[in-house]
């Protein structure tokens, strides 16, 4: 399981790569660059925005529901067109959205974050039938938003505590029961980003600073670890036309300009070829 380059822009902050299960095509974030990133085609295309976007779930053969600093939007990706559908901490001008992903019962969870990691500045929140409701308060960089392919249990980080958290979901994706600790990283000194599960429940996380994305079982043992050329792994996702390929994007933000020069991969979004299988990500319903 060998990293190789996917696509060689380099974002300042790569997050929230999306494997779109109808259009057969992966679409991710540079968030410090207000852009949403796209190979079709064979061909490298990209949308700028006004604000920092983030994350997204698709709605529609066409359209995604995009998580912004301020608000979460659908948008045609046909003609570029942007309609609002709730606000996200837009009385806030200190945060902005981060991590975030859908759930099998159709909603869709984001993160928010202090622009400057403020402590316990963000959140997680969920947006199911139109409604937008605080799930966990308080969270200073929330990450590792995903989901078991039942759809009965969520997965989730703040990660400067270096640690991964679980709870159980209701039939209609509701948080139920005791939040517990899914896998403790702080031994090994890790930080976890982004993550996603595979077919059989086990979590694939990004971790910033090491260069990788490690695999844990439904358990939270550590099973293995795939390496990637750029040290701020931030966020992986499962796709190609079997769901064996895993995606990783990056990021070069707070290294320096030496280190950039050195290591010229940092930002840039890779893919690894697995013995493992993702699952379909799931639809969002508004």
């Amino acid at each position: 399981m060998t990293a190789e380059l996917y696509d060689d822009r380099q974002c300042e902050l790569g997050e929230g790569p999306l494997w779109h299960p109808g259009r057969k095509q992966l679409f991710w974030f540079d968030i410090l660059g207000n852009s949403l990133l796209t190979v079709e085609n064979g061909e490298q295309r990209y949308w700028r925005f006004d604000e920092h976007v983030s994350a997204a779930g698709w709605t529609g053969p066409d359209t995604l529901l995009i998580a912004s600093e301020i608000d979460l939007f659908h948008f045609d990706l046909t003609n570029g067109k942007a309609d609002p559908v709730c606000e996200l901490e837009k009385d806030n001008p200190l945060t902005r959205s981060n991590d975030g992903r859908a759930d099998p019962a159709g909603g869709f969870w984001i993160g928010t974050m202090g622009k400057n990691a403020e402590r316990g500045a963000g959140a997680i929140y969920r947006l199911f039938k139109g409604e937008l409701r605080k799930v966990y308060p308080g969270l200073t960089i929330p990450n590792s938003i995903c989901f078991s392919p039942q759809g009965d249990r969520i997965y989730f980080c703040d990660t400067p505590t270096g640690q991964i958290m679980t709870q159980g979901l209701d039939i209609k994706g509701w948080p139920k029961g005791e939040v517990t600790v899914f896998a403790d990283l702080r031994a090994d000194g890790l930080n976890p980003d982004g993550s996603v599960t595979d077919a059989h429940d086990n979590l694939w996380n990004a971790q910033w600073g090491a260069a990788r994305i490690a695999c844990y079982s439904p358990d939270g043992t550590f099973l293995k670890a795939i390496d990637f050329p750029a040290i701020h792994s931030s966020c992986p996702a499962f796709g190609g036309p079997d769901l064996k390929s895993l995606f990783c994007t990056t990021a070069r933000q707070n290294l320096t300009d030496d280190y950039l020069a050195a290591h010229p991969d940092c930002g840039r979004t890779f893919v690894a070829e697995t013995d493992a299988k993702g699952w379909p990500e799931p639809q969002v319903f508004l």
